[in-house]
């Protein structure tokens, strides 16, 4: 049995082995300046806005609540959610650009970096940190992800001891 570890790296070999049978709906493209453009978009939302917003919100307001005083649970630090929620705007002004100017995040088709910023936009929307109405283009593109039928399940999920927000699961919140 062979492992294999990160999230790139999981997509690139699945596409490798079976993205090529998928042709128009393969998820890396075809073209070489394309892929990078996926693979820099990927790494922005697994990387960046995951160290900028989404890490430290999921610990102040998810993980502190699960953990021990002696584990660092506690109450969430303030600080941490102001500067994390003022990163979020400017992250959403980022996505809010590339879904207005674009029909995917990457070019014209559903591709890894959709996934990977859908995963990091399904968190705070859960958390009910995104202003909607401050990401209209945002929220369209979000709207067409989570209406895919491979998206639903996940909206299904929950964290225990954390309700989230009424419109969550909704697809035409």
């Amino acid at each position: 049995m062979r492992a294999l570890c990160g999230a790139m790296v999981i997509s690139e070999y699945v596409d490798e082995t079976h993205g090529v049978l998928k042709r128009d709906r393969r998820l890396l493209a075809e073209d070489p300046f394309q892929r990078a453009e996926i693979r820099r978009l990927v790494e922005w939302f697994l990387q960046k806005m995951e160290a900028d917003v989404t890490r430290p919100l999921v610990r102040e307001r998810i993980f502190k609540l699960q953990m021990t005083p002696d584990q660092g649970g506690g109450a969430p630090d303030s600080k941490m959610l102001r500067t994390s929620r003022s990163n979020i705007r400017q992250h959403l002004k980022y996505l809010g650009w590339l879904a207005g100017s674009r029909t995917y995040l990457a070019g014209d088709r559903l591709s890894y970096a959709d996934l990977a910023a859908a995963a990091a936009v399904s968190v705070l929307d859960y958390l009910g940190e995104i202003d909607w109405t401050e990401a209209p283009a945002v929220k369209d593109w979000y709207q067409r992800l989570k209406s895919r039928p491979s998206f639903r399940p996940l909206l299904a999920e929950r964290v225990r001891g954390v309700t989230p927000v009424s419109h969550y699961a909704d697809l035409d919140f």
